[in-house]
């Protein structure tokens, strides 16, 4: 049965939450969602799934028969796969805004309602039904430059011309950052616009790091710099979750972030860079996967971007491969990070980190001593000169 067979209208949101969702991947039924009496929010695999399917979460939703019930913390009664399906920050605030516009508290809206708003737009490849819509037509596309300024109007207040349309194009996003998601020359891009605390060449500056950080080895989605007459441009990268099939056609990837399959929140800094190399060789089952990550840990830490929480590293399922894969690397940017701290930290240490600290987490994940003194000096030297930069245009 497809969603179109499911829908519910936003406004009757006040009789009709649901008490259970059917998840799917690929239209394919996954298992199914329940509201529990207590609150948190229950999980059962279908037996279909079971016979040939995979883990959505390895180390929290084992392939096999019986009831997973989740801690009301840290996702508020959900398991953190499903969590990554629902919108934060930016999305979060678009579909606060108009729920409160159609009478509707948000904070009575349960999760199992929120993930029925997501339907089939979340990140990665799993969907939900019924599905919940605001029965909204995309309008024509605006401006960049256009929504740009609604987003900032957004933000600044509790209203927006085109609000509408901002939730459309990017109501699921993650991220604090204004953003949409615009289809172009056949593929899904994801185009940032400036906060009000950012600098006004915030584009600029993250796509210098994109390509810095591809020129350290590190894999990268496809990025460009999209053109606006009111600054140096909008920074835009193809979503690594989508990729063409072979006889046409889009085929949704399976994502999970390295907070929800370690159950643990990214709102919450307590994460350090040696459990994340665990986590890495232990889904992965390779060291090349392992390098990846040392080179993201090392160009985070001399490239000054210390918003390196739990939802910004993730995994890839590939089904050809039925092997789980580092993600390309996303979120880069100058940050100065809370107290002016990693987020992930360095051998416990969130701040003052030094090349030894690097090269001790890396030969103690397994790699060779030359070969991580090697990339950390390289990535070092490549990153002095961003940041020298990146300080001119914030100056």
């Amino acid at each position: 049965m497809s969603a179109q067979d499911h829908r519910v209208l936003a406004t009757d949101l006040a009789a009709h939450q649901p008490k259970q969702l059917r998840v799917l991947l690929h239209d394919r039924l996954v298992g199914r969602l329940a509201q529990t009496p207590e609150g948190p929010v229950a999980f059962e695999y279908d037996r279909g799934w079971i016979a040939d399917g995979f883990s959505l979460s390895p180390l929290s939703l084992p392939l096999e028969q019986r009831v997973f019930i989740p801690n009301w913390l840290p996702f508020e009664g959900l398991w953190g796969i499903f969590d990554d399906s629902l919108p934060d920050g930016w999305g979060r605030l678009l579909l606060d805004r108009l729920l409160r516009r159609q009478g509707l508290d948000p904070e009575a809206i349960t999760a199992l309602t929120r993930l029925a708003i997501v339907g089939n737009g979340g990140m990665g490849a799993l969907s939900y039904e019924p599905v919940i819509t605001t029965e909204k037509e995309p309008a024509t596309v605006s401006s960049l430059d256009a929504l740009a300024q609604d987003a900032l109007k957004v933000l600044e207040t509790n209203d927006a011309h085109n609000l509408d349309e901002l939730f459309i194009r990017g109501g699921s996003s993650g991220g604090a950052r204004p953003k949409i998601v615009a289809h172009i020359e056949d593929a899904d891009w994801l185009i940032k616009f400036p906060a009000s605390i950012d600098p006004p060449d915030s584009g600029e500056q993250e796509y210098r790091y994109a390509l810095t950080a591809h020129d350290c080895g590190i894999e990268m989605p496809e990025v460009r710099l999209f053109p606006s007459a009111r600054c140096a441009g909008y920074f835009g990268v193809k979503r690594f979750d989508r990729r063409p099939k072979a006889g046409g056609g889009v085929e949704r990837l399976h994502v999970a972030s390295a907070g929800a399959l370690l159950e643990t929140s990214h709102r919450i800094p307590s994460l350090d860079y040696e459990v994340l190399m665990r986590l890495t060789l232990n889904l992965t089952k390779s060291f090349e996967e392992l390098e990846q990550l040392y080179r993201l840990m090392c160009f985070n830490v001399f490239a000054h971007n210390r918003d390196d929480h739990a939802k910004n590293f993730a995994f890839i399922y590939y089904p050809e491969l039925a092997a789980w894969r580092l993600s390309p690397a996303f979120d880069l940017t100058y940050s100065i990070g809370m107290a002016g701290e990693h987020a992930t930290t360095v051998n416990g240490k969130g701040r003052d980190t030094t090349l030894a600290d690097l090269v001790e987490l890396g030969m103690n994940a397994g790699l060779s001593r030359a070969r991580c003194q090697e990339l950390a000096i390289m990535i070092q030297e490549k990153a002095a000169l961003l940041t020298l930069h990146t300080e001119h245009l914030r100056a």
